[in-house]
């Protein structure tokens, strides 16, 4: 069900607004969820993902297989894993590209902005600022006046 009036329902509109969609937005698009572990740690669900990442297939013909991200297609809307490669009928071998959502972070690869990002989504700390509750200091300050 539509809630916002400012946003289309269409399919026809929504899929457009997909796939020409710029580089910012497909970085956010082209997202994985973390793994069990590092969810627990960072209490986050999930992170767009970069070079150097690592990752784990979870779906499809390469499911099972480990490695680092080296390189994100945001053209093709796909990430380049190392070790899945196919060889071609020239005898040359490509990379396989897989789309993100079929794919686990399992180890991230941290700079100042990740961290910015992890300690912006940290569900734990939003659930414990936003409930509203006052504290005795709140309390007695508002005796003050």
């Amino acid at each position: 069900m539509k809630f916002s009036p400012n946003v289309s329902s269409s399919r026809r509109k929504s899929r457009k607004a997909h796939f020409t969609a710029p580089s910012s937005m497909r970085r956010i698009i082209m997202s994985s969820a973390l793994s069990s572990e590092l969810r627990k740690k960072y209490h986050v669900r999930s992170m767009p993902v970069r070079k150097d990442d690592e990752v784990s297939v979870v779906r499809g013909t390469y499911k099972g297989r480990e490695g680092k991200v080296i390189q994100c297609y945001r053209k093709k809307w796909v990430i380049h894993v190392d070790r899945i490669t196919r060889e071609k009928q020239s005898g040359a071998t490509v990379q396989v590209g897989i789309h993100p959502s079929k794919c686990v972070i399992t180890k991230l690869k941290l700079d100042k902005d990740r961290k910015a990002i992890l300690e912006r989504k940290n569900k734990e700390t939003k659930s414990a600022k936003s409930k509203g509750k006052f504290t005795e200091q709140d309390v007695a300050m508002a005796d003050v006046d």
